[in-house]
């Protein structure tokens, strides 16, 4: 009888025990779901930050990393002083002016990172040279290259609802840009397309100091402060 009773009772355990396992699993499961989601979180946040860049992409990114984070150099590895030189670049001054990221300019679609994740892995990039500190720098690509992966007009790498608009929302034109200089027209309006359209980039330039490509011709050229003129330009930017 006393055997009985201690069977009954050991079953009822085992039972007890059970019962208490199915109540945890579904605790443990959702632990861990949090867990990877936070994991998951923080990841795409640091993959926003311009360490990640240099992290992940080590060989290739210091020197622009340079240009972004501190300034002191540009991607040339010359050397920069002043806060216009730093400001001329535009990586430099819209993380200053705008608390920018590398990916508030650079928007690359999933597929586009996940090739160039893999090009970097296998080495398949083409690098333009070392500067002038030491540091891989690769072959500049035009602003059509920047935005044809996702499918957008050359200017919306600029002019788009997320960086240059007009005071009531809306997104800068090339006639608002020329608007918008037209104090210069004394001397010369850069944004007046007289011999033709030029991309942003000809004179603003991302990890450099901008270039006033209207002095390539004009020596009345207006150049702001931290600029440089287009002989200044082909004897400093160069590997």
């Amino acid at each position: 009888m006393a055997e009985e009773e201690k069977v009954e009772t050991t079953e009822a355990a085992d039972t007890k025990a059970a019962k208490k396992g199915k109540k945890k699993w579904p605790v443990v499961v959702g632990v861990v779901a949090v867990v990877i989601v936070a994991a998951g979180a923080g990841f795409w946040v640091w993959h926003e930050q311009p360490s990640f860049c240099a992290a992940i992409c080590h060989t290739p990114m210091d020197a622009y990393l340079e240009t972004y984070d501190s300034g002191n150099y540009d991607k040339y590895g010359n050397e920069l002083t002043s806060e216009d030189q730093k400001n001329s670049m535009m990586a430099y001054s819209h993380k200053t002016e705008a608390g920018t990221t590398c990916l508030g300019c650079h928007q690359p679609v999933i597929t586009e990172q996940v090739t160039e994740g893999m090009n970097w892995i296998s080495g398949n990039y083409e690098v333009a040279g070392e500067n002038k500190q030491g540091e891989t720098v690769l072959e500049t690509r035009d602003i059509s290259e920047l935005v044809a992966a996702r499918g957008a007009e050359d200017d919306e790498f600029c002019l788009n609802s997320g960086c240059h608009t007009n005071a009531d929302g809306s997104v800068m034109t090339r006639d608002d840009l020329v608007a918008l200089t037209a104090d210069l027209s004394s001397t010369r309006n850069p944004h007046v397309a007289q011999h033709g359209e030029y991309s942003c980039t000809q004179c603003h330039k991302g990890h450099a100091q901008s270039v006033n490509y209207c002095s390539s011709c004009h020596s009345d050229a207006p150049i702001p402060e931290g600029w440089l003129n287009a002989t200044e330009a082909k004897k400093v930017q160069t590997l």
